[in-house]
């Protein structure tokens, strides 16, 4: 852990070491979900509406978040208007996949490097990897190498790397039964993997190792269960047992409420994750109000439902570890100042 890495981590958490951030890095999901809203297709999708939509997010929600994920295609100007001290991640993977090459082959923004993810003011570097055990090897093989290309260019700039791991299964939906049986051994299999040092990951992040649509007690769960809650929490178990980096959850999605669920199922089975990237889940019902009624009715939604949404997972990391004590690092002073936590 060099000193620049150190400084990117302290400056996306908050005084406790937990990473309680925003995500809104989406690109071809956002124009998607206005696409469904507006009743047109997602590549007439103006950008200015993107980017007017994440800037509202961030100069509104950024007061209650440690740090905020975005974008440089759309998500400059939102960056600029972030809550002072608020830390900044960048995301360094072109938006979606190849549907017609095999694997879900990652690829980097063209125009971007690493050293131009700082230069425009990031403190730490995120890459999308959609992986899966059940991949064949030579897939998977190529994955390796691309993240530890990006590793290595992280660590030249001395810029903090967080890899964000998103689970499937070949030739399964992703949200069906079929893949809910295997997800907690991929999830588990992937955070073992990419956590060694070889990568230079410094965060991971990771979907919960269960679907919350299959587990007992889930404010989404159905009459097909899979996990009873004891289950699903040997599951985190087995998955966190792995790392030996600190992770965070994404919210994959789902609504504000099942997320809080699921970072209750984290605390009760003591597994030490040091946050979350927390995106849809906070602002995604703002994309309708805006689409309908413009960015003054967005602002209102978001001071209102979008603050809610935000300290409702705020209050659900009180289990949540410090990233230093996961890495077992001795910090010292902190080099950025923060205003007390939660700010107001």
């Amino acid at each position: 852990m060099t000193e620049g890495k150190k400084k990117g981590l302290q400056a996306v958490a908050n005084e406790r070491g937990v990473i309680a951030a925003l995500a809104i890095d989406q690109r071809s999901a956002l124009r998607g979900l206005f696409a469904k809203e507006t009743n047109v297709p997602s590549e007439r999708v103006p950008g200015e509406t993107l980017e007017q939509f994440k800037a509202a997010v961030s100069r509104i929600l950024t007061p209650h978040a440690s740090a905020i994920l975005l974008d440089p295609e759309y998500g400059l100007p939102a960056a600029e208007q972030r809550f002072k001290g608020t830390g900044l991640l960048l995301a360094y993977e072109k938006s979606g996949y190849n549907k017609a090459v095999p694997g879900r082959l990652p690829e980097l923004l063209e125009h971007w490097t690493a050293t131009r993810l700082a230069a425009a003011g990031a403190n730490a570097v995120k890459l999308l990897l959609y992986y899966s055990s059940t991949s064949a090897r030579e897939i998977n093989d190529r994955k390796h190498a691309f993240v530890e290309r990006v590793g290595a260019e992280c660590a030249g700039v001395d810029i903090p790397f967080f890899l964000e791991l998103v689970s499937y299964g070949e030739g399964m939906e992703d949200r069906g039964a079929e893949f809910a049986r295997i997800k907690p051994q991929v999830v588990a299999q992937g955070m073992e993997e990419f956590s060694k040092e070889r990568y230079r990951v410094n965060v991971l992040k990771v979907g919960v190792p269960v679907n919350m649509a299959f587990v007992e007690g889930s404010p989404d769960g159905g009459n097909d269960i899979l996990y009873t809650r004891k289950e699903a929490m040997e599951h985190y178990r087995r998955a966190a047992s792995g790392s030996r980096i600190p992770f965070i959850y994404l919210s994959e999605g789902m609504r504000n409420e099942t997320f809080q669920y699921a970072l209750e199922l984290a605390t009760e089975s003591g597994v030490k994750y040091s946050g979350v990237l927390c995106g849809r889940a906070t602002w995604q019902d703002g994309v309708g109000i805006f689409a309908k009624s413009g960015e003054k009715a967005l602002e209102e939604w978001l001071r209102g439902e979008g603050v809610k949404n935000i300290e409702n997972v705020n209050r659900a990391l009180h289990g949540a570890h410090s990233w230093f004590s996961a890495t077992e690092i001795t910090c010292g002073q902190r080099t950025q100042e923060k205003p007390p936590w939660p700010r107001n």
